[in-house]
């Protein structure tokens, strides 16, 4: 696995926070790791994206963000928005497969969903995954839409020829309530396969050597962690 692309089921379901402990168990395991934004939107020049978190969490040095658009829309909305070029789906595939050479992996995250539009061709970061023959790891939430949304986007790939690495629930709640709970069982059978990894809430926060041990415990072996699907109890 040397080009692993993270997408979202939507915005806000822990897309950055799952990008970051891919990073992280790899540098963990002293395997040399790139991680790649293709487009960061809703962020102001100098402030802070996800890339800076990934940063603070993993370590990792070795990154890159390559457009960024103040407007929290779809890249190719927000760039024409802002009257600037849209990302280049090409160039970001052409970096890939450099980093790709010399690093044992390279995580590239998305932005929003898996269909979202990058540039006015309606290039998307499946388009992105095809051109790389990488698989997707599908970043899940657990609420109402969540199942719905889950298999619209495994659908989407199985269209696509694209395979799945697995499905990470990105926040999952210290109190999760019946909905969430629902959630697990139907997410697994959607995906014909156990969770590839449960990460909780509020991970963001935590400081480096923290997160580091909740990445080993929230991935599941195929992602570099240690998390059993078999053991996880919804319920807690």
């Amino acid at each position: 696995m040397s080009v692993l692309v993270v997408t979202g089921t939507d915005a806000a379901v822990g897309k950055t926070v799952v990008a970051a402990a891919l990073a992280a168990l790899a540098l963990g395991r002293g395997s040399s790791v790139a991680v790649v934004k293709p487009a960061q939107t809703g962020v102001a020049p100098g402030e802070a994206g996800d890339v800076d978190q990934v940063i603070r969490l993993s370590g990792v040095t070795t990154t890159f963000e390559l457009c960024r658009f103040a407007e929290p829309l779809s890249p190719a909305a927000a760039a024409r928005v802002a009257g600037l070029p849209p990302a280049s789906l090409a160039g970001v595939a052409q970096l890939v497969r450099e980093l790709a050479e010399s690093n044992r992996l390279v995580v590239v995250e998305g932005t929003g969903g898996l269909l979202e539009r990058f540039d006015e061709d309606g290039g998307t970061i499946a388009d992105l995954a095809r051109s790389l023959n990488a698989q997707v790891l599908v970043v899940a939430g657990v609420g109402r839409g969540t199942v719905n949304h889950t298999a619209l986007t495994l659908e989407a790939l199985a269209h696509r020829g694209l395979e799945p690495a697995g499905v990470v629930i990105g926040r999952w709640p210290d109190e999760p309530g019946i909905v969430e709970r629902s959630c697990v069982c139907d997410l697994e059978m959607l995906a014909a396969r156990p969770l590839a990894g449960v990460l909780p809430e509020g991970a963001a926060s935590l400081d480096r050597e923290a997160f580091a041990e909740v990445a080993r415990r929230g991935l599941a072996a195929t992602l570099g962690g240690t998390f059993d699907p078999a053991s996880f109890r919804p319920t807690r």
